[in-house]
């Protein structure tokens, strides 16, 4: 029996960091995502997961490199206004490997991230709740984030790779009872 686990989006988050000038880390969130994992079962191991964000909702505390990070120099969030992934979570020993294809602007590659369940609990609600962290890396130029600079000393201004940390919290999606 398939069960559907929706993302609760007031309890989860979307970091990413990436080094600026390589000697320091500017940290960044998306406020607008959503997404789901499917069960068969009582496992999540093979649970087929859909995720996505809004590219415009990208969040580094500082308006002008938000702006820039929106703009065709990044993901362009006019005309990719979505991040999204498909994939599977693969059981490896206590934890998971999140794996699929992450397509960002028109580019789509395959990803695997580390997946660690936090555990399944009820809710006061009654409702039932699993918590996973996620994290990984990726090489924003293979997706087209290709923008650069280099400092007058020589220096990058923006790192090739992102660190991805997700802290995610799902909820059983209730089924309706059938009318009688």
């Amino acid at each position: 029996m398939s069960k559907i686990w929706n993302i609760d989006p007031t309890h989860s988050e979307v970091q990413f960091k990436v080094k600026h000038l390589v000697i320091s880390t500017v940290t960044g969130t998306f406020k607008t995502f959503s997404g789901s994992l499917e069960t068969s079962g009582d496992t999540f191991d093979g649970a087929k997961a859909s995720f996505s964000l809004d590219t415009a909702s990208v969040d580094t505390n500082v308006a002008d490199r938000d702006g820039h990070l929106k703009s065709a120099d990044f993901f362009d969030a006019e005309k990719y206004p979505k991040l999204t992934f498909e994939g599977n979570l693969k059981q490896v020993g206590d934890d998971f490997k999140l794996v699929g294809d992450l397509t960002v602007k028109d580019i789509t590659k395959p990803i695997e991230l580390d997946v660690e369940l936090g555990g399944t609990m009820v809710d006061g609600y009654g409702q039932n709740k699993a918590g996973f962290e996620i994290n990984g890396k990726i090489n924003r130029k293979e997706f087209g984030l290709t923008w650069s600079m280099v400092t007058e000393a020589g220096g990058v201004v923006v790192g090739d790779d992102v660190k991805l940390h997700l802290n995610v919290q799902v909820v059983e999606q209730v089924k309706e009872a059938a009318a009688v």
